[in-house]
């Protein structure tokens, strides 16, 4: 009962500073180690040196690791740390993760000769730079991971840990199994290995489980000492930068570690490689939005998806109403979207962007049948060598509206909501899951919708939920949408809203608080007298209650035949940005950007003139940020600047 946690991280780093290969980065407010590949030794130190009175490591043990690991999936395994004979290059105990992995390893003696035993935890994602905190606990043949203080992946193995693994002339390595490959590029904030317990209960009770510490070293605590007068700081990791100045260098692994200084943003940036990371920008402030770009389209546009393609650029695929042409696809080329490519679509009402490994689709809600009478969607598949979307695979929808697609521990699903068939608006809307071994979409479940106009999903902690927004029954708009929690492999009943006309949901944070808006469109009821105005109600936006379990009513905001929200940033503020299409006499409406202000909600901050809005879309790209606008009753849309200071 009195076993301490023998700190790993805390043991590589000298007292009074670091060790070479070792330097401190703070990241959205949190510091940690990055590590050299060039000196994988410098980073080790025996282990007697934590194994005081027992040269034997713990048969029941819990290791505990916070890091940050780089945006995109790795090209190679990465080793978090490995304990190593001198004379043997084989691993007594390691963790390593590669792409959606995390593997334990072992040495069991068992065996003549010994054997190497890996533990997989398979659907582990980590490379998003986000700090993560993972608990890893042994005992015997059982193996249970918890990320994040999320539900915990248990393995049992046909080997157990062994009883007693020797580490005489041992020694740990932090990042590196004592060679340049395979260095862990990431960075390190803890290390810890706690003999004889499941550390979970002590590290999950804390609010930001992300970064939950049983013990971090000194150099990375939140609070160092200050320098007195011009004394040197006591930690050298604001030294030894290489700091690049003027426009936009290039990123490649030749400029890997080096510093970017945008001068026009006020911004420091960190080449990992491939692409430059904010580590330090000025926080900017939204002043007004200037008209940028008038965008003539096909026809008249329901709905925008603006997405980049990895190497290839930023595009914008807009669903077009008439057929032909069909809706078109654009590329940001010079500051501007440039049309790019046109495919045949029936009065798409939405196009959803998505990838499944190395796989790039985009999938069309088609409202209406094709010539032949056929009613389907179409998802299309990029196409590297042709560098253009081709036809992938078409699925039976009706009158669909909009697709959705999510990954739940580590399955794909592409979810379609169909609006109705004929003259009936109570039907079925599909969710189909990704078969690898089939490379098709196959349907796993479906849920009774009521006029249905959209999916939103989203995930709260571990829990994932899927939320529909019911337009109409036949007789009323005045009828209940749902929100669906994924509980033992399929999405169940969470939460019944009531709304009027749903036409979007939205959900968004604003530090840990959650929020889901609702975009009300008009107000009908076939056995109720008509109201004064059908479209000028209240759309809402409502709050997750942890304690309720259960969202309640936050806000109301007066709309005019709201079709879309939009959430969006700009610096430390936060904006919601609503289409409103029509206020019941004409379809040029004001659309309205609303400031979170805190106490007071959300405020209205500018009144921008659209016409028959339909979608919003933020986007951001290196010459700054802005908001592009769908229009229903006339074939052109408008991409809006965010001019801030």
């Amino acid at each position: 009962t009195d076993l301490r946690p023998l700190d790993i991280l805390s043991e590589a780093v000298p007292a009074g500073g670091l060790a070479r290969g070792m330097r401190v980065f703070q990241v959205q407010g949190v510091r940690g180690f990055q590590l050299s590949a060039s000196r994988p030794r410098a980073l080790g130190f025996p282990a007697s040196r934590l194994f005081i009175h027992c040269d034997r490591f713990p048969e029941e043990f819990s290791i505990i690791v916070t890091l940050r690991a780089l945006r995109g999936p790795a090209k190679r395994n990465e080793y978090i740390f490995t304990l190593m004979v001198e004379e043997s290059p084989s691993v007594l105990v390691g963790l390593r993760y590669a792409p959606d992995k995390l593997h334990f390893l072992f040495w069991s003696q068992e065996r003549a000769g010994g054997w190497q035993t890996r533990v997989t935890f398979p659907n582990v994602s980590l490379s998003d730079n986000q700090w993560h905190t993972l608990v890893l606990a042994v005992s015997g043949q059982s193996f249970s991971l918890t990320v994040d203080c999320s539900i915990p992946k248990d393995v049992v193995v046909e080997t157990p840990f062994p009883a007693s693994l020797s580490v005489r002339r041992a020694s740990f390595y932090l990042g590196n199994r004592r060679r340049r490959k395979g260095v862990f590029t990431g960075l390190l904030r803890q290390l810890v290995l706690l003999p004889g317990a499941d550390a979970t209960p002590r590290i999950c009770h804390t609010v930001n489980f992300k970064v939950a510490t049983l013990s971090v070293p000194t150099a990375l605590q939140d609070v160092t000492a200050k320098p007195v007068s011009n004394e040197v700081l006591k930690y050298p990791y604001e030294t030894d930068m290489k700091v690049t100045l003027g426009a936009r260098p290039r990123c490649t692994k030749q400029e890997k570690a080096q510093f970017w200084f945008n001068a026009s943003r006020r911004g420091l940036y960190l080449c990992n490689g491939s692409t430059w990371l904010s580590m330090l920008e000025v926080q900017r402030r939204l002043d007004y939005v200037e008209e940028y770009q008038n965008l003539v389209t096909n026809s008249e546009t329901m709905g925008i998806e603006v997405f980049t393609i990895p190497k290839v650029g930023l595009f914008a695929a807009v669903a077009n109403r008439i057929t032909p042409p069909g809706s078109a696809i654009y590329r940001w080329t010079d500051g501007k979207f440039v049309h790019y490519q046109n495919i045949p679509t029936y009065q798409a009402q939405s196009w959803k962007y998505f990838t499944i490994g190395k796989k790039i689709f985009l999938a069309v809600a088609n409202f209406e049948q094709n010539e032949r009478g056929q009613e389907f969607s179409v998802i299309y598949k990029w196409s590297r060598r042709k560098a253009k979307f081709i036809t992938y695979q078409r699925i039976t929808t009706h009158s669909a509206r909009d697709w959705e697609a999510f990954v739940i521990e580590g399955e794909a699903f592409l979810a379609v909501v169909n609006h109705r068939e004929g003259n009936n608006h109570n039907i079925d809307s599909v969710i189909y899951r990704w078969n690898p071994r089939t490379g098709l979409f196959e349907t796993n479940q479906t849920i009774p919708t009521s006029g249905a106009y959209d999916w939103e999903f989203f995930t709260i902690g571990p829990y994932s939920f899927l939320a529909v927004a019911n337009t109409f029954n036949g007789t009323s708009t005045k009828i209940y949408s749902h929100i669906y929690i994924w509980l033992s492999g399929s999405f169940q009943l969470f939460q019944s809203i009531l709304t009027f006309g749903a036409a979007d949901w939205e959900v968004f944070h604003i530090g840990d608080r959650v929020f889901l808006a609702v975009a009300n469109s008009h107000s009908y009821d076939s056995g109720m007298p008509a109201p004064s105005n059908f479209y000028a109600i209240n759309s809402s936006i409502y709050e997750l209650n942890i304690t309720a379990q259960m969202f309640v009513k936050f806000q109301d905001l007066l709309t005019y035949s709201a079709l879309d929200w939009e959430f969006f940033s700009v610096g430390d503020d936060s904006f919601l940005v609503v289409a409103n299409s029509f206020d019941g006499f004409t379809f040029s409406v004001n659309s309205i950007i609303y400031r979170w202000q805190g106490y007071e909600g959300f405020v209205a901050a500018h009144h921008l003139p659209t016409v028959g809005c339909r979608d919003w879309e933020a986007f951001h790209t290196a010459e700054g940020s802005y908001l592009f606008y769908s229009s229903a009753k006339e074939p052109l849309s408008k991409v809006l600047k965010l001019k801030t200071t």
